[in-house]
């Protein structure tokens, strides 16, 4: 998975949001989200509790830490043929700084007309992303371009962690005052959203939606994906192919005698790799970090691990880790549990950042490229980020960690894309985010996105490869993600009636992030019960939401997430399906 990046799946979340959001009590959120069908903030799982990522207790981080800047890159406004250089407006970012393009290129942002009927009068689109990336970096250049064509048109963009993107989400559905584009909330299924009236079709939204809908590559508009009663709801714009990889500080492992990018680094290696580097540390920097305060970090690390050494089983998009072969949810595997015993060693050697828990995606990538940490497992995306961040960052890309002897498995993305935009059900300015997001999701504006980002994340209707001269780490990773990512197969393509058990199914809670960081915070004691108990409860909601879509008249069974003709090693095609 990716930090975007693979359900991880669910993005990485900036750490910049303004001090009201804070303020806010823990019981009014629980209860805005009960309001709105969302989940509370501190679910249980049996009889233990799984406090969430954001109150999850933590040691200070080190002087190191904290004297560490954030690395906060910012795209600058270009015109239609300036490179992206210069300085962003207020209006657009919090951030004051300016920086270079992340990308080999000039940034040739486009913007078309749509043929979309836009005010005259002044007017304000108020958009909630949640993660500072070279994806946003992206959508800043964008937005000010925007806003030069458009005087009229005012883009208040906010940036937003993981839990306060959940937060506020709902309060503003239940206030009726969302904001006129959010990213999805963790705590609740796309089809939760279109089921309960949070989001608008894109369809009554772009305009000539027909024809712009025909840029798309095969295996992007997928029912029950982004297409829910045959209508497009979220916007695809980036590809999902991408997952997390091993990024490691070059000096840090060269001393202790590793380097990653060599060979795979196998999981005995990496534990004692990262117990040397604290060694070698001494209370200064520390063998491994991750963004510990976010769920979807610990899930991406389990997860990838597990499916490298031979787990054949893919996430749902709404939730699960599934064999396809049979069906069966699959939590309890010796590949499973021996990834979440690596996470608990490493932290009894010691060989954990102290901060970890208190740090989310984005301030642990700062803080790892600052010299707080030897090794780090996330995104692709970081490679362009810090090349330009922290030009004189030596740091290495590898595989995630492999079973000893090697590889066994793949890692499993679904069709659709990643990272989607969500448009309000209820915005005030429908022709305006319509506009905007046909020019987002353009061929000129895909261009524009990987000569800005250095190619990741990828676009979803180009191949970055083909448009910039990447660099060697850019390019080890795009041969990582050939060499170990696969399409695996998708309920929802093989039966379309199984969008109405998705528009049923909530997301369990605690989920598996949330499992394995109250196993790593010690609330969580017994990792075989705690998976067990989070497999038994994946099942037995799956089975609520069959009977409730068949009661509502679906066509659909238990046996339609069962794929017998699966060959893990393959990609899942269109002739596989009609092979069933």
């Amino acid at each position: 998975m990716s930090d975007s990046d693979h359900k991880s799946r669910r993005g990485v979340e900036s750490i910049g949001r303004r001090s009201f959001v804070v303020g806010l009590s823990a019981s009014a959120i629980a209860a805005a989200l009960a309001a709105c069908g969302g989940t509370a903030a501190t679910p249980t799982a049996g009889t233990s509790s799984a406090t969430p990522a954001s109150s999850a207790p933590s040691a200070a981080p080190s002087t190191a830490a904290s004297a560490a800047p954030a690395s906060s890159p910012t795209a600058a406004a270009s015109t239609a043929t300036r490179a992206a250089t210069g300085a962003t407006p207020s209006v657009v970012a919090s951030r004051a700084a300016s920086t270079p393009s992340l990308g080999a290129g000039e940034a040739k942002i486009t913007i078309l007309n749509t043929g979309a009927k836009l005010p005259t009068e002044k007017v304000t689109l108020r958009w909630l992303d949640g993660s500072a990336s070279p994806r946003s970096t992206f959508q800043q250049a964008f937005f000010a371009e925007y806003q030069k064509a458009h005087p009229n048109i005012t883009i208040a963009y906010e940036q937003a962690t993981n839990a306060d993107i959940n937060r506020l989400v709902g309060l503003g559905i239940q206030n009726g005052n969302a904001h006129d584009c959010f990213m999805q909330p963790s705590s609740v299924t796309p089809g939760q959203m279109v089921r309960e009236g949070w989001v608008h079709a894109l369809d009554d939204l772009i305009p000539n939606f027909a024809q712009w809908k025909t840029q798309y590559p095969p295996g992007v508009l997928v029912e029950g994906i982004t297409m829910f009663g045959g209508k497009l709801y979220p916007l695809p714009y980036l590809s999902n192919k991408q997952s997390n990889l091993t990024l490691f500080n070059t000096a840090y492992l060269q001393q202790a005698g590793y380097d990653p990018s060599a060979k795979p680094i196998t999981w005995d290696e990496y534990r004692a790799a990262a117990k040397k580097v604290t060694e070698q540390g001494k209370g200064k920097y520390y063998g491994m970090i991750i963004g510990g305060q976010q769920a979807d970090q610990w899930e991406g690390f389990v997860v990838n691990l597990a499916q490298l050494a031979g787990v054949p089983a893919g996430t749902t998009n709404a939730g699960g880790f599934i064999t396809w072969k049979d069906g069966q949810f699959n939590y309890t595997t010796d590949e499973m549990l021996g990834a979440v015993d690596l996470l608990l060693a490493m932290k009894a050697d010691g060989s954990v950042f102290p901060g970890s828990l208190s740090l989310g995606g984005p301030q642990a990538r700062d803080q790892f490229s600052q010299g707080v940490a030897g090794l780090i497992i996330q995104g692709a995306f970081n490679i362009p980020q810090w090349q330009v961040d922290v030009p004189k960052f030596d740091f290495g890309v590898g595989t995630v960690p492999v079973p000893t002897g090697g590889r066994k498995g793949f890692l499993y993305r679904d069709p659709g894309a990643t990272t989607m935009a969500w448009a309000y059900a209820k915005t005030k300015q429908p022709e305006v985010l319509g506009d905007i997001f046909a020019n987002i999701a353009s061929i000129e504006n895909q261009k524009a996105l990987v000569a800005i980002t250095g190619g990741f994340p990828p676009p979803i209707m180009l191949k970055a490869s083909d448009l910039i001269a990447l660099g060697k780490r850019e390019q080890q990773a795009y041969a990582i993600f050939d060499e170990e990512m696969r399409i695996a197969p998708t309920p929802v393509v093989r039966n379309p009636d199984i969008s109405a058990v998705y528009l049923e199914q909530k997301r369990v809670t605690p989920d598996l992030g949330q499992t394995v960081q109250g196993l790593f915070t010690g609330q969580l004691k017994d990792p075989k019960a705690a998976l067990k108990d989070l497999q038994d409860r994946s099942e037995a909601e799956l089975e609520r939401a069959i009977k409730a879509a068949q009661a509502k008249g679906a066509k659909v069974s238990r046996d339609d997430w069962k794929f017998a003709n699966w060959d893990p090693t393959k990609d899942y095609t269109d002739a596989d399906y009609k092979a069933l």
